[in-house]
């Protein structure tokens, strides 16, 4: 039976700090005590990225706290954890990566039919004027969006 797609957590940092060009699904080599961890949300991945290595993609950075009601056999929270591609998507992303400005950042991580998923953004770092605008526009919206529903009531 299919469960759907339920977010553990969501990297806003990166939307903020980056224009994401591309995103792609992975799958994710965790142990046992760290499975239970992210199902409970004890996951931090603000300033973590991917790199790849011999052909391998590999997550950095990224703090998965230790499972609370384990045994002393638990987790390194801070150790490299491997993500699952084809070939041909590595490849791909190999490509994309050896462009100037170009990395991979993680977006979320997500239950996906039981199985803990990775969202991977192809991103560029955005200017500070990318940023400046990207907060006026937001702003903009907000005030319009406020004048309309300030109409509709009354």
């Amino acid at each position: 039976m299919a469960e759907g797609k339920k977010i553990i957590a969501e990297n806003r940092k990166a939307r903020f700090n980056y224009s994401i060009e591309d995103s792609i699904e992975c799958g994710i080599v965790l142990e046992g005590t760290e499975v239970k961890s992210v199902k409970a949300g004890s996951i931090s991945f603000a300033d973590s990225f991917a790199l790849i290595e011999k052909g391998e993609i590999w997550l950095q950075n990224c703090h998965i706290s230790e499972y609370s009601y384990s045994s002393v056999f638990n987790h390194n929270p801070d150790r490299k954890k491997k993500l699952l591609l084809h070939k041909e998507e590595i490849k791909r992303l190999t490509r994309k990566v050896e462009e100037k400005g170009f990395t991979l950042i993680p977006l979320d991580f997500y239950l996906k039919d039981g199985r803990v998923k990775v969202n991977l953004g192809v991103c560029r770092g955005k200017k500070q004027f990318d940023k400046r605008a990207d907060i006026k526009d937001r702003d903009t919206k907000r005030e319009l969006a406020r004048e309309f529903r300030n109409r509709l009531n009354g």
